[in-house]
Order: C-alpha cells, then sequence, then structure tokens
C-alpha cells in the first residue's frame, strides 16, 4: 500500500507497471478513507480520505485518483495480494461501500508504526458489487498463478508486496499476460436435439381396412429405414378428422348401446 507513489499520466490517469491491464473503473463519485484500525498509545493515529474520486481495478493492484488532489492524498494504490477481509457493506441508509484490511508496505507513505490500515470505498453512485466480485475473481486467479509459481520454484512468499512501495514488485516472476483474468462462462446443461417423429396416421378398429390399410416396406415393418427422413415423411400434427371418422364413431356408439341393451 502506498500513497501519493503511483506515477501520474496526463492522457491516461496514470502509468501502468509491466503486464497491467485495468479491469474495472469505478464512477466519478467514489470516495475513500483511510483509518488507524484502533488507536495506541504513544502512535499518530491516521486519518486520510477523499469525498470523491475514481478507483481502479487491475490485474495487479487498485488505483484511487481523487478528484481534487491535496498534498496529503494525491493518489493511493494497493496491491491485490495486500488487501485482506475484502467485503461490501450495505447500510440501511446510505451508498454502499467497499472494506478492506490493508498490509502497509515500506516506504510507502504510511507511517512505519501502522502495521495494517483500514480501506473503506464508498460507491456513491453504486458499483460496490460489481468491484468486489471482479476484485474476488481477480485475487483468486493470482492467488492460484502464485502457487503453480511456488511449486514451480519461480516464486516465493504469498504475492503480498514488501518492496518499496511501487507495487509489482512481489509479482515480478509471474507472467502478468498468460493469467487468465475473464470471467467464466455460465453453466448451461446440454440438450439433446428432438429427433422427428415419422408420421403415424391413427386407426379405428371399426374403420374400413382397405381405406385405413397403411403401405408399408419390408425395412419399414422390421424398424429399420432406407435414410434419414424426407419432409414427408416428418410428423405434421392434422388438423382435420380422418375420412368418415363421425361416420364410425356413431356406428361404434350405435352398436355398443344395442349390444348392452341385449345383455
Amino acid at each position: 500500500m502506498s500513497v501519493n507513489w503511483v506515477m501520474l499520466s496526463d492522457t491516461e490517469g496514470f502509468v501502468r507497471l509491466p503486464g497491467e491491464r485495468i479491469l474495472y473503473t469505478s464512477p466519478p463519485r467514489t470516495a475513500l478513507s483511510l483509518q488507524s484500525p484502533q488507536a495506541s498509545p504513544g502512535v499518530q493515529p491516521l486519518s486520510i480520505s477523499s469525498n470523491a474520486g475514481t478507483a481502479y481495478l487491475t490485474n495487479q493492484r487498485i488505483v484511487y485518483l481523487p478528484t481534487s488532489p491535496v498534498p496529503a492524498l494525491r493518489s493511493f494504490s494497493a496491491p491485490v495480494m495486500n488487501l485482506h477481509d475484502t467485503h461490501v457493506a450495505a447500510p440501511f441508509f446510505g451508498p454502499n461501500n467497499w472494506r478492506a484490511v490493508v498490509q502497509p508496505v515500506p516506504g510507502g507513505g504510511i507511517p512505519a508504526t501502522q502495521s495494517l490500515v483500514e480501506l473503506k470505498m464508498t460507491f456513491k453512485e453504486g458499483g460496490a458489487f460489481d468491484f468486489h466480485s471482479n476484485f474476488e475473481r481477480i485475487k483468486e486467479r493470482l492467488r492460484q498463478a502464485i502457487q503453480v509459481a511456488r511449486d514451480r520454484g519461480q516464486l516465493s512468499g504469498d504475492g503480498s508486496e514488501t518492496g518499496n512501495g511501487r507495487g509489482g514488485g512481489a509479482l515480478s516472476g509471474l507472467n502478468m499476460s498468460a493469467i487468465d483474468l475473464e470471467q467464466l462462462p455460465a453453466y448451461e446443461e446440454a440438450r439433446d436435439s428432438a429427433t422427428p417423429a415419422l408420421l403415424v396416421s391413427p386407426v379405428t378398429a371399426s374403420a374400413p381396412e382397405d381405406s385405413l390399410r397403411p403401405s408399408v416396406t419390408a425395412n419399414e415393418a422390421s424398424g429399420l429405414s432406407d435414410g434419414p427422413p424426407t419432409s414427408s415423411e416428418i410428423a405434421v400434427p392434422p388438423t382435420e378428422p380422418p375420412p368418415e371418422y363421425e361416420e364410425v364413431q356413431r356406428t361404434s356408439v350405435a352398436d355398443e348401446l344395442e349390444r348392452r341393451l341385449r345383455q
């Protein structure tokens, strides 16, 4: 974590670190507050704040640039792996805020007496949960990459910055461009395409056999098909009853009634 150590740029806001990419930018009225977690005897409490500014989330750190810089706060940055206990607080009244416990680095503009600093960013125009979800995804991917690098002997430590406060040093052994930080696609259950059914004509027991007997081949009778179904073989729901359907139904009902009366 560092205060007033970010190299500013007139065109891009701030100068990127090697391999650094901006993945999220907050609305311009985001407030920031840095406080000592608790007062200690003989230790000057820390209190730095800004009412409005822009927070940037990159693949290596968070950067905050106040809208109206003052000598006490012209910029703020903290490596992703130096931020702990991150969460969103949603009060009953007022905007949501994002909180974290920050581990300062030597030479980062924070007094050496401050071993931990509480960070709060208030998103007055929304975006706290988007910021948090993106941050957690980036931190998890970085943690995985750090573990792989440690297993290969390419990196030591947990990835937290302990250098000069400018950030990036602890991750110098990682190829930042090779770490996939994109969000995984949502899972969708695979669906089998429906197989079109063959046209089957309804057969009534009392219907004339000659008019309703289908013409079938040997392959069709055995359940085999000569090839894929053609457009004429694909089932189409009938819109009208079959020929002589009503007459057959009336005859069937009359025959059944007569049979019952004879019993």
